[in-house]
């Protein structure tokens, strides 16, 4: 029943983590999380330097806090693990060379954790899955299908060519004139639309929107492009405000038109890879997994065409960012004795999962 402290900074949350394990199950006894969404919104996206500087400073009191939390000390945990990439490198660094910097002094082992993997096994806190499964990680800087034998046995089978699906929330938004992350407010706008998926394609009830583009949606793999989309989203919107002041039910249907087709994408490619690979499982990560619509998506698909298919969501607080996803994923490399000295760390910004 090992205890394991998580650490995770690879981009603009600062995470500290306790997590007691026993045979596949998760008590996670803190899972501290600093924010930096207030501070990178006056900016409109994450400035690398000013996230560094952010976790320097929140990595001590956020530790001290989680170790509070969870009424544990130092000297009671077995292993330290650390997400050592992918993700932003000045930001990696400050979690590596914490943890490093604690197995060190304290004598502990060390297990480094990807970030793609955190952000797949985050749904094992509260579910038991089945494997093999297909895993979607959807965020700000990833959106990946992953065939999932088992834990620590990956294999990408499909990914965007060029920006995150996230990313091209945060970027649409923007060009919106909503806020600062995309993600929750293209969702908040959508939502401000009745039932649009019963209504004609481009058409919104007496509000007339262009259809946007779904690229790569028939291609006959499992990879995404979302700057074509991107990119569609800046001309029609300027060609809107050529015509005149957009209204708010014409912003909220441009909002839902974007989103669904997103959606409509990940949805599609994924259940391709359900198809393909003859799993019976369905995991779905990352930021973008809090998004109503995906989910929705997802289940109506299910229903109609893969009735057999059991489909996973994390829960909301394991969605974004957080150590502790870390700690989860840090359990099977505990039990395999996966461990790694201090001094052969080193951060990896483009560490591939498979």
């Amino acid at each position: 029943m090992p205890l394991i402290l998580a650490i995770e900074s690879s981009c603009d949350e600062t995470s500290v983590s306790i997590v007691k394990a026993s045979r596949g199950s998760f008590d996670i006894l803190s899972n501290v999380i600093s924010s930096q969404v207030k501070t990178h919104a006056k900016t409109g996206g994450i400035v690398p330097e000013v996230a560094a500087r952010l976790h320097v400073k929140n990595i001590l009191p956020v530790l001290d806090n989680a170790l509070k939390l969870a009424k544990t000390k130092i000297q009671d945990i077995d292993s330290i693990a650390v997400c050592s990439g992918p993700g932003l490198v000045s930001s990696l660094m400050v979690g590596v060379e914490t943890a490093k910097t604690l197995a060190l002094v304290h004598n502990k082992p060390l297990i480094k954790v990807n970030h793609i993997e955190g952000h797949i096994l985050a749904v094992l806190e509260k579910q038991k899955i089945t494997f093999p499964a297909i895993a979607l990680v959807v965020s700000g800087g990833h959106t990946q299908i992953i065939h999932v034998k088992q834990p620590g046995k990956y294999k990408l089978i499909g990914q965007t060519r060029d920006d995150a699906a996230g990313e091209a929330f945060d970027k649409s938004a923007k060009i919106m004139g909503l806020s600062y992350p995309g993600g929750p407010s293209i969702s908040t706008e959508a939502e401000k639309v009745i039932d649009p998926r019963s209504l004609p394609a481009g058409r919104h009830g007496a509000i007339h929107v262009p259809q946007l583009p779904r690229p790569m949606l028939n291609s006959d793999n499992f990879d995404m492009s979302f700057s074509g989309l991107k990119t569609a989203v800046r001309y029609e919107w300027r060609d809107l405000l050529a015509k005149g002041k957009i209204s708010n039910k014409q912003r909220a249907a441009f909002a839902q038109e974007f989103q669904n087709a997103v959606v409509d994408v990940l949805v599609s490619k994924t259940l391709k890879a359900v198809e393909k690979y003859k799993v019976k499982t369905l995991v779905l990560g990352g930021g973008v997994s809090a998004n109503k619509a995906l989910k929705k998506g997802f289940e109506t698909e299910r229903k109609q065409h893969f009735p057999n298919l059991k489909f996973f969501v994390p829960e909301f607080q394991m969605t974004g960012d957080n150590a502790g996803m870390i700690g989860i994923a840090a359990y099977f490399h505990h039990q395999q004795k996966d461990f790694i000295h201090p001094t052969k760390l080193k951060a990896d910004p483009n560490w591939e999962l498979v």
